[in-house]
């Protein structure tokens, strides 16, 4: 027992010259805490002893770390320890269940200073978890899920802290609640929160099995930021340009969005002439890529720590053709700079969901595969894809099918509407893509009149793309049958029908045409009187001369030819209305005898006119004994009627072949 006394009595000597060298150099060095031990896991095979120091900023501190156990002369001694914290394993103590002195001294320069002893069994000791770590955080509406690393697979209990971002000043709101825990991973849900605003939070957590749990100090501050709700605002601006689409996106900036990614069909299946990559993400608002003319679906999505935004998808459709011609000559063959697709047209909107991609990367055998997917009777939109200048451009774009058959159905809703005498309107909707079965190539529309005894058929060609057409030469009042089919390459389907009534002629129809005809004739019998009634005003007719056929007179005798041409003294007397009986006194007019030639000719000419004046015979009146004879009679008195006189007397004057009549008044 002696020994033991004077050990002990040893032990405290030592301990009251540390407490006054601690004391005594209290001005330069400030003694550390007392040093905390504990495992980090309930089965943990090392001690983690903590300590730390108040008031420094040195930077060349350095500890030194003792373990004492009484009634053992070895100590356990660590020095040179530049960090707060050391790594004990626990084969390098003995009795784990005895009773040790721990205590820590600091250098700083020349001066040192120990902290207090303090007694610890190494088997109570407790644990202490470290701080949470890889903290990820997401919404559930008004409810915030937390998540972190889990020190064990035990749950443990957490300690939260909360307050709103904007109002930094308040109060933490201290949130307590167990975790469950998943594959290593530490799970809390914390409600009754409003997920459109931002809150700074903090977590500690300690073990729920260990005999002596300790809290874990807390975790940094971590901002969770609101929920986004809404979808990004995006803009789109599309350039063509040789087979290339330059897409521009612009969109707005959202709020609490970090950075965004984007990405396209075309890139991530591997196609065009480009490897597959991730989505791109950039903090900037606005991005351009490259597509093909093929159909492709653009996505812009939001980021921030407790999630993604809705994606804003833009929908690109393949660039239209103005006439989209059937392929020929398609090679599917794999080619190493060439990129082929293929997707299947149900209906009239492409749709890039059921895409075949065959490109020179590919393997043969997955190439092989690929062709052997391709369904026959099925239109397909094909695009053969090329790189130039390290963006995808289309060279070609066409219609194609692997194997043709007949149309599958009729034409839909074949229908007739506006039925007049002769003719008929008939309109109707194509035959749906999956059902053409093959290229359409035209329609074949033919008519056949019921009532008909020799059933003939009249046929008509129509375009495939016509959808409308005119049906004429029909029969009034008849019943046709109307048949539609759709032709392709390989024959004709199915045939759409419809019965066509033509209307009936009405009787009233052809009185009312007699009626108009006649009203007609009538009118123009008019007109035309009345028009010549005044031209016959404004451009009187000039009368003609009534000329007899001329018929050479043949005497009877010689002594007739021989006969001379007499001429005697004319007497021309001016006649006046108002007295019945010439006057003895009348002014004689005499005709020379030279003044008269030819006389014979011009007798000859105006038979016609002297036998309308004389009333004989054309033979008297031109005889050159008739007028010898009146001339007398007058001059002898024999006629004494003035108003016989004037209807008698007619006179022909002879000069140069010209006619002249010396009417009355000129008497």
């Amino acid at each position: 027992m002696e020994p033991l006394k004077r050990w002990g009595l040893l032990h405290e000597c030592i301990a009251v010259w540390m407490l006054f060298t601690t004391v005594s150099k209290g001005s330069t060095c400030e003694a550390p805490s007392s040093p905390e031990c504990f495992t980090r896991t309930t089965e943990g095979s090392f001690y983690r002893c903590e300590w730390s120091m108040n008031k420094t900023t040195e930077s060349d501190v350095k500890y030194d770390l003792y373990f004492d156990r009484l009634n053992y002369k070895k100590k356990i001694k660590k020095i040179g320890i530049k960090e707060t914290w050391k790594r004990i394993t626990k084969e390098e103590f003995g009795i784990l269940q005895e009773s040790y002195d721990i205590w820590v001294e600091a250098h700083i320069g020349n001066s040192r200073c120990a902290s207090t002893r303090s007694s610890v069994v190494l088997s109570h000791t407790g644990v202490k978890y470290e701080a949470p770590k890889h903290i990820s955080m997401s919404w559930l509406k008004n409810n915030l899920s937390l998540s972190w690393t889990a020190a064990e697979e035990h749950p443990a209990a957490a300690e939260i802290l909360l307050r709103r971002d904007a109002h930094i000043t308040e109060s933490w709101e201290k949130k307590t609640t167990n975790t469950t825990s998943d594959t290593l991973i530490y799970h809390v849900l914390v409600v009754n929160l409003s997920n459109d605003s931002a809150y700074q939070v903090q977590i500690r957590h300690r073990p729920i099995k260990a005999l002596n749990p300790l809290w874990s100090d807390w975790s940094p501050v971590v901002i969770v930021p609101a929920e986004l709700e809404q979808k990004p605002e995006v803009n789109m601006k599309i350039t063509l340009s040789n087979g290339t689409r330059k897409v521009a996106l612009t969109w707005k900036m959202m709020p609490h969005a970090v950075n965004y990614s984007v990405s396209d069909t075309q890139s991530s299946k591997g196609c065009p002439c480009k490897k597959k990559q991730d989505p791109i993400n950039t903090t900037k608002t606005s991005y351009t890529t490259f597509v093909s003319y093929s159909a492709v679906n653009i996505s812009v999505i939001g980021r921030n720590a407790v999630g993604c935004s809705p994606p804003a998808i833009l929908q690109l459709p393949a660039v239209p053709a103005a006439e989209l011609k059937i392929c020929d000559n398609v090679d599917l063959r794999k080619k190493k700079k060439t990129c082929h697709e293929l997707y299947e047209l149900q209906d009239e909107h492409s749709r890039p969901e059921n895409v075949m991609i065959l490109t020179g990367r590919s393997k043969t055998k997955e190439n092989k595969q690929i062709r052997m997917s391709i369904k026959d009777y099925v239109r397909y939109l094909y695009f053969e894809h090329k790189c130039e200048d390290r963006k995808p451009c289309t060279v070609k774009m066409c219609l194609y099918y692997e194997k043709e058959n007949v149309p599958l159905r009729e034409p839909q809703e074949f229908m007739a509407f506006g039925e007049t005498y002769t003719s008929t309107n008939l309109s109707w909707k194509a035959i749906p893509s999956a059902d053409q079965r093959g290229f359409l190539t035209h329609y074949s529309l033919c008519s056949v009149k019921v009532s008909s005894d020799d059933g003939h058929k009249e046929c008509h060609n129509i375009s495939a793309s016509v959808m409308k057409y005119r049906l004429g030469n029909l029969t009034p009042g008849a019943k046709y049958n109307v048949s539609l089919v759709g032709v392709t390459g390989v024959g004709e389907g199915p045939e759409a029908t419809v019965t066509v009534n033509t209307l009936p002629e009405k009787p009233v129809n052809v009185w009312w045409s007699l009626c108009l005809l006649f009203l007609f004739f009538m009118l123009s019998t008019l007109c035309t009187c009345i028009l010549k009634r005044i031209k016959d005003k404004i451009f009187p007719a000039v009368p003609t001369p009534v000329i007899r056929d001329f018929i050479p007179y043949q005497p009877e005798s010689q002594d007739f030819l021989e006969r001379k041409e007499e001429v005697h003294e004319l007497t021309l007397l001016q006649l006046h209305q108002e007295r019945k009986s010439v006057p003895e006194d009348a002014e004689e007019s005499t005709v020379p005898a030279g003044e008269w030639e030819d006389g014979t000719d011009e007798y000859k000419d105006n038979e016609r006119w002297d036998s309308r004046t004389s009333g004989g015979s054309s033979d008297e009146c031109f005889s050159p004994f008739s007028t010898e004879e009146a001339l007398k009679g007058f001059r002898e008195g024999k006629i004494t009627d003035v108003e016989q006189l004037d209807n008698e007397i007619a006179m022909l004057i002879y000069r140069k072949g010209l006619v002249f009549d010396v009417k009355r008044d000129s008497l």
